[in-house]
């Protein structure tokens, strides 16, 4: 078992057919899988109890805030991928590279909290994902995703090619599934699109505004900018010619958006179905409520409702365990970039699960193992990331405006005014959070 491969190593092992063919399908192909890596963490427990809990409270009104939220994230994902194919940095290393001694430590320590609170939606969606699909107590759930590490390891043997397919097949799965349980809930499409459209009641209502800084946080996840930034050098071209570079920025962004659009396209059917299921019907109390909604819910054709609800138990374990590999990637790629610290990714990824599952069990035998608390706890992990997020962003965004660094593929001044804009709002949408 390969428990000392570096990302740096794994990255090496990539071997893909040449980028250079006439079929604009090819090269797509050939350079996609980046973004399903990446669109993996869009769409984990964190994204799917958010979106759950802004359905069953507002119905499709925060769906606006979504679709805001992942064109700001091909925005930054687009930087970071600029990053790396460019100057041939991740985020991590560029920081280290360019900031003070003093101020990197403390971004690495704000982006260490970040993995954690990223890492803990994870623990807490796969222990409940093991209740629901099996009766097993929640605090063992929690235990027992130490050794997804395991699983971790496993899949990095294959390399990062083959993980991109097994990620992409996943996607599509919980996609699929999804998809068929928002048909059988018969949403009404009418408010859906009104749903898409902004309205100033976010910056009024407390408990919308936490639930909307949840969604941003849980979309435009720090650690997936790091992610990118990294993976996009994964593809190999001459980076001394100005055609293959522009050709493999290009080719790079085509699948981050696609992949993107499938997240979204993910997370608004989450959305839909808390709306569709426990808006004005019942209150969405925890995951086992939407387990059970499922189950009740009238049969359609020859589809018996406990499948469906043991479908939705089962993507969501999917996720939880596809999101560990994402996020012992970023991990590596942190710790790495920031502190010239090469731990094997078998160590990061135990002494991350470690660090999480400390508060995990803390919280848990002083207020109980019950998954109301828990999903809470995911809710307000989320709005750590977005709290996380404008530390991650403003370096982002500097860095990409960089002439020395980045040459002729600086930023224009139009990208870093909206860029620095975006940054701002989301800001202050944190101290907004703070006043009412």
């Amino acid at each position: 078992m390969p428990n000392k491969k570096s990302l740096d190593e794994i990255n090496e092992s990539v071997t893909v057919p040449s980028v250079y063919e006439t079929s604009f399908l090819q090269k797509f192909l050939a350079y996609s899988g980046p973004g399903a890596l990446v669109a993996i963490g869009y769409m984990d427990p964190g994204n799917w109890l958010t979106s759950l809990s802004s359905g069953s409270q507002f119905r499709y009104q925060l769906l606006s805030v979504l679709l805001i939220s992942i064109l700001i994230a091909m925005f930054m994902q687009s930087l970071s991928i600029k990053l790396g194919v460019v100057a041939r940095l991740d985020l991590a290393q560029a920081i280290a590279q360019k900031v003070p001694q003093p101020i990197r430590y403390i971004l690495w320590i704000l982006n260490e909290i970040a993995m954690m609170a990223t890492d803990l939606t994870g623990v807490v969606g796969t222990a409940i994902a093991l209740k629901l699909l099996f009766g097993l107590p929640l605090l063992f759930g929690i235990l027992l995703t130490i050794f997804d590490v395991l699983i971790v390891l496993l899949f990095l043997r294959f390399g990062i090619r083959r993980i991109e397919f097994i990620v992409l097949a996943a996607i599509l799965t919980v996609g699929i599934i999804f998809g068929i349980e928002v048909f059988r809930t018969s949403p009404k499409f009418s408010a859906i699109t009104t749903g898409l459209i902004p309205t100033t009641s976010l910056f009024t209502n407390h408990t919308k505004l936490i639930l909307g800084l949840g969604i941003i946080g849980a979309t435009i996840m720090p650690h997936n900018i790091y992610l990118h930034s990294s993976l996009a050098q994964s593809r190999r071209y001459d980076h001394n010619n100005p055609k293959q570079v522009n050709e493999a920025l290009r080719f790079a962004n085509w699948d981050s958006n696609v992949h993107l659009v499938a997240a979204f396209i993910i997370n608004a059917l989450l959305l839909i179905l808390g709306g569709t299921l426990f808006f004005h019907k019942a209150n969405l109390g925890d995951l086992q409520d939407v387990f059970n909604g499922l189950k009740n819910t009238a049969i359609v054709g020859n589809l018996a409702s406990p499948l469906m609800s043991t479908l939705f138990a089962f993507a969501l374990l999917i996720t939880g365990l596809i999101s560990s590999i994402t996020s012992t990637l970023s991990g590596q790629i942190v710790m790495e970039g920031y502190l010239n610290i090469r731990l094997p990714l078998w160590k990061r990824r135990l002494l991350t699960r470690l660090v999480t599952l400390i508060p995990i069990l803390i919280i848990g035998f002083i207020v109980g193992f019950n998954d109301h608390d828990f999903e809470n706890l995911i809710i307000y992990a989320q709005v750590i990331l977005s709290v996380a997020l404008p530390f991650t962003l403003f370096p982002l965004i500097f860095l990409t405006s960089n002439k020395k660094l980045m040459g002729k593929h600086v930023n224009t001044k139009l990208t870093t005014a909206l860029g620095l804009i975006l940054a701002i709002l989301i800001t202050f949408l944190n101290l907004q959070l703070l006043t009412i």
